[in-house]
């Protein structure tokens, strides 16, 4: 019997540690999920984001106030978190890519037809319906990437496909901003609802070049991976689910508060115009995709808790700083717009490594979907709150509530485990 022979010392390959290790780390198979899982993402926040900038237009349509304004952003965020656990038991039964391409169709479709709603009641409805595939898209996607990624790199991958959002932003905001330059008020969030169509060519590219990872595949066609509800809650994972949903709850709040609030504050009370404020959302949006990829280089350094914990920190004190700038300081606002967008975004770009290594492949979509999502759908009631808190508070004040939310976040964090470095099983 031979024994196996060692390559010499010197002639073993030096360890890939270049900036695009983790991308290379992934392999062929593992860098085309990537990029199905970056574009659904990008385009996730697109269709997410038609609402937040149409909604000076939409309000005056349909002679809203800013608690039943509000009530758009928060329906949709609530009805999320049914669409993303749906996603995750659906992910765990039939499998990511297919689940991945469910949840794009669904968001899409129903962002179209929001630019169709006669009524105020129909657009309420069909935004809810959006939320269903709005809810599922990440979960799903970050679960693709993750069981590709490797323990070393997780966070950095799973940083990078969270960037989408911020690259998914900036294009909501160009597209915005040429359709109000072009087209009447009336018309024109219509018409940015219907550019909502986008994400269909996507599913084009999931379907002939995106697949599984092998691991998962292996165990979904053994009949081993049969997410449920009842299995997350069990006692061995209990614990795990209860606070991962508290802590996903916190950040969100904080996030969907200034996501949704901040463009009508720089127009209400700013008086920025149209252009003005896509100006000022650029430095935002800038901070925020830098943002992801330095929190998912800082949480496979410093570890997933840490990371959360210090930018949940940062994350309020930008919030404070943001909305107290003294009346006729709007540079100040405008370089303040960087840092905001940099924390609050950072704090992101370890859930989906965190998420993922919290649940055994047999759950993971599962308990991610419903964790991530429900937290989303309990935090998504601070935007409606702002709405109806600002007709006496103003706007800007209304926004410090998002800074409790950071503070939950780090509240959460204590009864969960630090897993950097762990082998998803």
């Amino acid at each position: 019997m031979s024994t196996p022979q060692v390559r010499p010392k010197h002639d073993r390959l030096p360890e890939d540690t270049g900036t695009f290790a983790w991308l290379r780390a992934l392999g062929p198979r593992g860098r085309r999920a990537f990029g199905g899982a970056f574009g659904g993402y990008a385009l996730d926040s697109y269709d997410y984001f038609t609402l937040p900038l149409s909604m000076v237009a939409i309000s005056a349509y349909f002679s809203l106030d800013n608690g039943r304004t509000g009530l758009l952003t928060t329906v949709t965020l609530v009805v999320s978190a049914v669409g993303g656990a749906l996603a995750g038991i659906l992910a765990d039964r039939v499998g990511r890519v297919k689940a991945l391409m469910a949840t794009v169709i669904t968001y899409a479709v129903f962002t179209v037809l929001c630019g169709f709603a006669p009524t105020y009641e129909t657009l309420l409805v069909f935004r809810a319906l959006q939320g269903l595939g709005f809810g599922g898209e990440w979960a799903v996607g970050a679960i693709l990437v993750a069981e590709y990624a490797t323990a070393k790199h997780r966070g950095r991958t799973l940083g990078a496909v969270q960037s989408a959002w911020a690259a998914g932003w900036a294009l909501a905001v160009i597209v915005y901003t040429l359709v109000f330059r072009f087209v009447d008020a009336d018309t024109a969030w219509r018409v940015l609802f219907w550019t909502g169509a986008l994400p269909a060519l996507l599913v084009i590219y999931v379907r002939r070049n995106v697949s599984d990872a092998p691991k998962a595949a292996e165990l979904r066609r053994a009949g081993t991976t049969r997410g449920s509800f009842t299995t997350i809650f069990k006692k061995d994972l209990l614990r795990t689910t209860l606070f991962a949903t508290l802590l996903s709850t916190g950040v969100q709040g904080g996030y969907y508060t200034l996501a949704t609030w901040v463009p009508t504050y720089l127009k209400t009370e700013r008086g920025l115009t149209v252009v003005g404020t896509g100006g000022y959302l650029t430095f935002l949006i800038s901070g925020a995709f830098i943002g992801y990829l330095t929190g998912g280089y800082l949480t496979d350094r410093i570890g997933r808790k840490n990371n959360i914990a210090l930018f949940a920190v940062l994350s309020s004190v930008g919030i404070l700083a943001y909305t107290n700038i003294p009346p006729g300081s709007n540079g100040l606002l405008l370089v303040l717009g960087f840092p905001l967008g940099f924390c609050m975004s950072a704090i992101f770009s370890g859930f989906g490594s965190f998420l993922s290594e919290l649940y055994p492949t047999a759950v993971r979509g599962t308990g991610q979907g419903f964790t991530y999502n429900s937290g989303r759908a309990v935090g998504a009631f601070l935007p409606t709150l702002v709405g109806f808190l600002s007709d006496s508070w103003g706007v800007g004040g209304a926004l410090v509530l998002g800074a409790a939310g950071y503070g939950l976040a780090v509240l959460a964090l204590t009864g969960l485990p630090e897993t950097r470095d762990r082998e998803l099983l």
